[in-house]
Formats: C-alpha cells, sequence, structure tokens
C-alpha cells in the first residue's frame, strides 16, 4: 500500500573478521525473507565484528562487501544498509552504506568514535548526518555510539525513520533499549535499532534485543536476548503524519546548530 514500508532487521552471531563468511551466513538468511521487503537492515561492521585491527580487513568502496551488497539490492528489488570498515585516502572509517534498489549507493561515517574501545584512536569520524529519500520516506541513519547523543539524532530535517545499527554489549543492554525509545519519542520517528549477539574475540558479550519502535515509543517488533532471527515490521507513513499533525511536538523543538 501507499505510504507503507516493509522494513526488516536481521539479529545474527558475526564470524570474527570474516568477511566471507558473514556475506555467506546473511544472504542465506536473506534469501528466505518475503518477496514484498522494502529494507534489510544489518547490525554494525557486520562484516567482521568490532574489530580495532582495520588494517587487516578493511575493503575499499569498490569491494566484494558492497559489491555483495548492490547484488543483494539488484537481485531482491530492495535496498539493504549495514555498516563495515572502510579504507579510503589513508584513513579507516566505519562506515553505514546504504545501497537502493538500482545498485546507487550513499554513505554515512559514525561521527561518535566509541573511545571506551579506543576506536578514537584507529578510525576517523564523520561530521556530516545523511538523510536518505526512498519510497516516499526520509531515512536519517546511524551507528552504535551515536545513540547517546541526542543533539545529533535531532530531527531538524524531518525525517520520517531513524535507523540505529550496532554491536552493544549485553554489560548496557537496558540503555540500548531505552535510548531507541527516547529517540522515537522525542523525535516523533520510527525507530529501527539492529543490534548483533554472540562472543566476539575480545571476549565481550552481545544479546541482541533488537527492537523497531514507533514515533511514540511503542514496540512493533522486538527481538530478546541471545536469539538469531529477524525484526519485523510494516511501518505507515499516514499514521505517523497524522499523530504528528495531532500533537504537534515537532513544532516546538528547540532550535540549535552544530
Amino acid at each position: 500500500m501507499p505510504n507503507e514500508l516493509h522494513v526488516v532487521g536481521i539479529q545474527a552471531d558475526l564470524f570474527w573478521e570474516n568477511p566471507s563468511k558473514n556475506r555467506a551466513s546473511f544472504e542465506e538468511k536473506i534469501n528466505g525473507l518475503p518477496e514484498n521487503t522494502d529494507l534489510i537492515v544489518l547490525p554494525e561492521m557486520f562484516t567482521t565484528g568490532f574489530t580495532m585491527n582495520p588494517q587487516k580487513i578493511a575493503e575499499k568502496m569498490d569491494g566484494p562487501s558492497i559489491r555483495w551488497m548492490q547484488k543483494i539490492a539488484l537481485q531482491k528489488q530492495l535496498a539493504i544498509t549495514g555498516s563495515l570498515v572502510i579504507e579510503q585516502n589513508h584513513h579507516y572509517y566505519n562506515r553505514l552504506v546504504f545501497v537502493h534498489p538500482c545498485g546507487t549507493i550513499e554513505f554515512y561515517d559514525k561521527k561518535h568514535s566509541f573511545t571506551l574501545a579506543g576506536e578514537d584512536r584507529v578510525y576517523t569520524a564523520g561530521n556530516q548526518k545523511l538523510i536518505v529519500a526512498y519510497k516516499g520516506w526520509r531515512i536519517c541513519p546511524l551507528i552504535c555510539y551515536d545513540l547517546r547523543f541526542p543533539v545529533w539524532a535531532r530531527n531538524t530535517e524531518n525525517y520520517d525513520v531513524l535507523i540505529f545499527m550496532a554491536n552493544w554489549p549485553v554489560a548496557r543492554i537496558k540503555a540500548w533499549e531505552t535510548l531507541l525509545k527516547a529517540r522515537a519519542i522525542e523525535n516523533m520517528s520510527y525507530v529501527i535499532g539492529i543490534n548483533r549477539t554472540g562472543l566476539d574475540k575480545n571476549k565481550y558479550e552481545y544479546s541482541g534485543n533488537s527492537l523497531i519502535v514507533d514515533y511514540l515509543g511503542e514496540e512493533l517488533s522486538n527481538l530478546q536476548k541471545n536469539k538469531i532471527g529477524l525484526v519485523t515490521a510494516v511501518i505507515s507513513k499516514t499514521n505517523q503524519n497524522k499523530i504528528r499533525k495531532k500533537l504537534g511536538f515537532l513544532n516546538d523543538k528547540d532550535a540549535f546548530e552544530i
């Protein structure tokens, strides 16, 4: 139907620093999705896990993982997004790539480096938000630690959907769930939060707890602790616009610049 988007997030364990094995694992899951899927969201660093060894596994923007994403988008006629380690001009980036059904690429480099893990010492931070126009929707995709910074996520661009992809550890999973709903409520936006599961090479444990929530913070789909699988929802722009117009909260937001 017009103004509806069929979204799927894939919650999975990741094979450490093994892009080919991760691509094969995700492709198997993708091949089982319904044909009416419009958008697939993968976790942060979906090809490697949250590695601080980019020199070992970084790819170029014309590398095998980007080509794989384009292949999936073209074959399935849908959009797919996830972040991966990219090397460009002698810098490493934790880069979110959004691939349209036609194969066109847009990207966002993670702004807030996770200093607790030393990400700031290894990866170059971005400084530009990305607003993707897709099937009549305006989508703002962000990465993991960005979730803790509401000013950066603030809906000054009149977007409809926020995406957060993550490697968010189980030790702080309550913050993940709480902040996803907070970002939805304060921005009157659908929020898709996709996290990984499993244990990485550094012995950090991830429980998943992926969520899709609506513009009032109500859960539409969730996948609880340590499950491998999907969160799915059909989101409605008509319903969102109706509530935004009725309540008018975004009309009263503070003005600011970063």
